[in-house]
């Protein structure tokens, strides 16, 4: 996997661009994060692993915000280049309520006509570098930009929630930024595709991971990240990841 900056104009909506080849047929663990992503396939077949076996994803893919964990299963000689977007930035390309799509990944069709998809999809096959891959995505990313203001109340609300590790109560956080609860929670879901309570406990989880403790030390991990005990830590951990806390650390086998 190669990750590669936006251009300066979209630097403010797109987090990074990701290309990931696999020569073998692999399983990627997919934890959950905040940004929602975009996923051009042109090349071989990814599919996501479920209980009941594989399901094929389209060729443009875009995925909202999960609380659990995906198995990913990239084909041998498979290629993709993934559009990872800014916490608020993909109201800047997207008009329908993202919120919707909390747990989902559907095709890119959904929302733009498909012969402009196809032309996307047609360049990065043909495409020989990198770098031009990239300016094909970008180019059609500048098509359906749309110069919104951005929502300063939600972008320090997320900063909030960020400095607090997700430990908070959203009731505190609505009243701190001088408006009601109930408007908080539809101004904030708008523009970030999940709710206040949703975003917060990813990003605890996603702390957690970062730190990167020692098995020894889960218990206090948990009670210093607001849980009540072991095991209701290690019931949101395991849907999260997929994995209890011993197995997750243990294996290293996660993005």
């Amino acid at each position: 996997m190669k990750t590669y900056t936006p251009t300066v104009l979209l630097r403010p909506f797109i987090k990074a661009y990701k290309i990931i080849e696999s020569g073998d047929e692999r399983i990627n663990r997919v934890v959950p994060n905040t940004s929602f992503a975009l996923a051009f396939r042109y090349r071989g077949q990814i599919s996501y692993i479920t209980e009941t076996g594989k399901t094929a994803l389209p060729a443009a893919t875009f995925s909202g915000l999960r609380k659990s964990v995906r198995l990913i299963s990239y084909a041998a000689q498979t290629a993709a280049l993934i559009v990872q977007f800014e916490e608020t930035g993909v109201t800047a390309f997207f008009r329908q309520p993202l919120h919707a799509l909390f747990e989902e990944s559907i095709s890119l069709d959904n929302f733009f006509p498909p012969s402009e998809i196809s032309i996307v999809e047609e360049g990065l096959t043909e495409a020989t570098t990198d770098l031009t891959k990239i300016a094909i995505v970008e180019q059609f990313l500048y098509s359906k930009l749309r110069h919104s203001k951005p929502d300063k109340l939600v972008s320090e609300a997320i900063a909030r929630i960020h400095s607090n590790h997700g430990i908070i109560k959203i009731k505190d956080l609505a009243q701190s930024l001088c408006i009601s609860n109930d408007a908080f929670e539809k101004r904030f879901r708008k523009v970030v595709g999940a709710t206040p309570k949703q975003f917060s406990s990813i990003v605890k989880i996603k702390t957690i991971i970062d730190q990167n403790p020692a098995l020894s030390t889960f218990t206090e991990v948990a009670l210093e990240h607001g849980y009540y005990d072991q095991p209701h830590f290690n019931k949101d951990f395991k849907l999260f990841t997929g994995q209890t806390p011993t197995e997750f650390f243990k294996s290293g086998l996660y993005w």
